[in-house]
């Protein structure tokens, strides 16, 4: 068995054995004579025995036949009559285990009157019955808690891979544009950089379709777009990547950066006439993975209305936030005339 079915086990023992100290004190007040000593040995004993045939024989039933929370593994609880049957025979076999048992530890030779065995047998079965339904009741809640939380993570793949899905045309619209207008300036060009679109493509349409991916693999496929974009561009763009190498395996959304970088060409650099600078980096600092893009032209103001074509960096955002549950972010600087940096902060955990 699992560790978490161990812990399971504990925690609920630990449960029961609170239930059984407070059904000693009310045992006590029916029998005040006995003392709480002895009440509390004969509640041990019924409860502790009862909850032991409950717990570990919810095992010899059938998986398919339990209520079961997706997120762990081991039974759950037995469905309809075969619940009722384990709880009934739990109580059973605890009631005269259990007195036998507290007998034995208490070296009792007593015979208890025919009425204090019914109410002790009533007491054993209504405790047994409420201790029963508090741990179906608990396990359905936990399970139902599992089933929404898997349905919220499939809902947010299914979202990130629509968002995935439309960054890839957008980049690829832009990229044929670009290439019909060179074509009439400079066909050898022209033909350079479809040779370099040819093999991006390649390298995207071959890549797994997952949400996620190694970010040395991200840095690669943004090598390759750099690497296009400066046949058109020339020396109007420079760029460096910096990517160390303990950080190269590390999972993140696929095409995470390239349409941030897609955003620094097209609205910081192509405005300047002497084209400018875009600098990559990855870092980790304490219990975060930050991600930035830094260009050096013209710059806007992250405070305005978004402009046609910002359509990247609100992607982004939403991936962001949909791979990490909210946890992550998408932080802008920039200022009209003084460049733009643009980092994505993304929990490790």
């Amino acid at each position: 068995m699992p560790r978490s079915f161990w812990l399971d086990v504990l925690r609920h023992g630990l449960q029961v054995l609170v239930f059984c100290c407070l059904i000693a004190v009310f045992t006590s007040l029916i029998w005040p004579q006995a003392g709480y000593g002895v009440q509390l040995v004969h509640s041990m004993s019924i409860g502790m025995l009862i909850w032991a045939v409950i717990e570990f024989g919810r095992l010899l039933v059938p998986a398919e036949h339990c209520h079961r929370d997706p997120s762990r593994p081991g039974h759950g609880w037995p469905k309809g009559w075969r619940g009722v049957l384990l709880t009934l025979v739990g109580i059973a076999v605890g009631y005269v285990g259990g007195n036998r048992l507290a007998a034995a530890l208490l070296g009792e030779t007593v015979t208890y009157a025919p009425r204090d065995q019914v109410i002790g047998l009533a007491i054993a079965i209504v405790a047994g019955l409420v201790a029963s339904f508090y741990f179906f009741t608990r396990g359905r809640q936990a399970a139902l808690q599992a089933s929404i939380a898997a349905a919220e993570r499939d809902a947010a793949e299914a979202r990130l891979m629509l968002l995935q899905s439309q960054l890839e045309p957008h980049m690829l619209f832009n990229t044929l544009a670009n290439l019909r207008a060179l074509i009439g300036v400079d066909p050898a060009r022209a033909q350079h950089m479809l040779d370099r679109l040819d093999g991006y493509l390649r390298a995207t349409l071959g890549a797994s379709r997952a949400p996620q991916h190694p970010l040395g693999d991200e840095f690669d496929r943004l090598r390759d777009y750099l690497e296009l974009m400066a046949v058109r561009m020339g020396p109007r763009l420079a760029y460096t990547l910096e990517l160390p190498a303990a950080l190269r395996d590390r999972p993140v959304p696929t095409l995470l950066l390239q349409p941030v970088v897609e955003n620094a060409i097209r609205h910081g650099l192509e405005p300047c006439v002497a084209g400018g600078r875009i600098e990559v980096a990855a870092r980790r600092d304490a219990d975060a993975l930050i991600l930035s893009v830094h260009d050096s032209g013209a710059g806007f103001d992250p405070d305005a209305p978004p402009r046609v074509g910002h359509f990247g960096l609100a992607q982004v955002g939403e991936r962001v936030a949909s791979a990490t549950g909210g946890q992550g972010h998408v932080d802008i600087q920039s200022q009209p005339g003084a460049g733009a940096t643009v980092r994505i902060i993304l929990p490790i955990t």
